[in-house]
């Protein structure tokens, strides 16, 4: 029987030592450029996204409570607004019901002015035409007395007593007389 010894050296099972210490050598100085150059790139390129990751972050909550502060002063001014309308309203209400008012007792006070100036001017045509009718009456009067009596009543102070005398009497007759009464 033949065995087959192969010999150590030629054994594929048992490793080469040169290829041992050349593929550690080789993995050593790969670890050392990646640890030295890479890696620390790697930390950067993620240490920048995460910082811009977290400054939007930042920037973007900022945002909304700027918006939410902006909505609330708006909200604010907004209420503040219908307020102010509101009184506006109320006080334009009031002033136009208080203007009616003092229209109103404008309107009566030009009212009574204007009748009291009536009344005033009545009286003073009617104190004229009295005096006027007086005047004519007692002449038509005297001359109607005259050609009853068939003598002159020329005599003015005689006249005047006459008119004045049945002016009274007729100013007195302002109530219903019998009338037999002349």
């Amino acid at each position: 029987m033949t065995t087959l010894l192969v010999p150590l050296a030629e054994n594929p099972l048992v490793p080469n030592v040169a290829e041992m210490i050349a593929a550690v050598v080789f993995a050593l100085l790969l670890t050392f450029i990646i640890a030295r150059y890479v890696v620390p790139r790697f930390e950067a390129t993620y240490a920048e996204r995460t910082a811009a990751i977290q400054g939007g972050m930042e920037k973007a909550e900022k945002a909304q409570e700027a918006a939410e502060a902006a909505l609330r002063q708006y909200n604010e001014q907004l209420a503040d607004a219908r307020t102010e309308a509101a009184r506006i309203r109320e006080e334009a209400k009031s002033e136009g019901t208080q203007l009616l008012a003092d229209l109103r007792e404008q309107a009566h006070a030009e009212v009574a002015r204007i009748r009291t100036q009536g009344e005033a001017q009545l009286e003073a045509e009617r104190t004229t035409v009295m005096t006027q009718m007086r005047g004519e009456i007692g002449t038509l009067a005297t001359t109607l007395a005259s050609r009853i009596v068939g003598e002159s009543l020329e005599d003015d102070q005689r006249a005047r007593r006459t008119v004045d005398r049945f002016l009274a009497e007729l100013e007195g007759e302002g109530e219903p007389t019998p009338a037999g009464r002349s």
